[in-house]
């Protein structure tokens, strides 16, 4: 795959193979992000875990202590008090049947969808839409919830998703190139640290694999594990 002459001179500036202190790789993250926008920064955790079995599934939440940059768009489908809850929240959008319809009818601008239990009767008919969009509400990843507030604060604060896919690698993203690079080692720190702990009991072996991050349209940079979740002790 041919590399534009802008990623060539940023891949130049990383050493291969090597992982690097998580201060270190934030400076070089910042450095090598050099695109006429501010980019997301991502980090792709390969784990030591097979996902065809159920019993080493990773996934799970985190709110990074410094947000993603990102503005999150999110819908409540929620009903009397807790539609009120939900809009003094943030919540972009608050609805029951007429936002079920609104849905159906073609209407995707928003980010995540969270619901309060009694209203799965009719977020449920959705699934076919929303599921195959990761937009679904789920109880695992705590958006459906009666505790409407606190998930929407959450969400709209930094909380991101992670889930393992099916090569064993975790993709998401921990803030912007515009971030100082303190925030950004806390907020990587942060989501190394959740993932750790979601280690499921049936994973033998070396659990951490690898971990790298980089910008959107920039290289990849190797990030020392140890030293990541050592600063999240810190």
């Amino acid at each position: 795959m041919a590399r534009g002459k802008k990623y060539q001179q940023a891949a130049a500036l990383v050493e291969h193979g090597r992982p690097y202190e998580p201060a270190e790789a934030m400076e070089l993250l910042k450095e090598t992000g050099k695109v006429n926008f501010d980019p997301m920064v991502e980090a792709h955790v390969r784990l030591g875990v097979d996902p065809r079995h159920a019993d080493q599934m990773v996934r799970g939440t985190v709110v990074l202590p410094h947000g993603t940059g990102k503005k999150i768009r999110v819908i409540a489908f929620a009903q009397g008090e807790k539609a009120q809850e939900a809009l003094k929240s943030g919540a972009d959008e608050v609805g029951g049947e007429d936002l079920a319809k609104r849905i159906e009818a073609g209407w995707l601008e928003f980010d995540l969808a969270v619901a309060t239990p009694d209203m799965m009767g009719i977020v449920g008919r959705l699934g076919r839409i929303l599921g195959r969009r990761g937009l679904m509400p789920n109880p695992k990843s705590g958006t459906i919830t009666f505790d409407i507030e606190r998930a929407i604060k959450e969400v709209k604060s930094g909380r991101v998703e992670f889930k393992v896919d099916k090569a064993g690698i975790i993709h998401t993203s921990f803030g912007k190139t515009s971030f100082e690079p303190q925030q950004l080692s806390e907020n990587l720190a942060a989501l190394v640290d959740a993932i750790s702990r979601a280690r499921p009991s049936a994973s033998k072996g070396q659990y951490f694999k690898s971990l790298t991050v980089a910008s959107t349209m920039g290289p990849g940079i190797r990030v020392d594990v140890p030293a990541v979740l050592a600063s999240a002790v810190a």
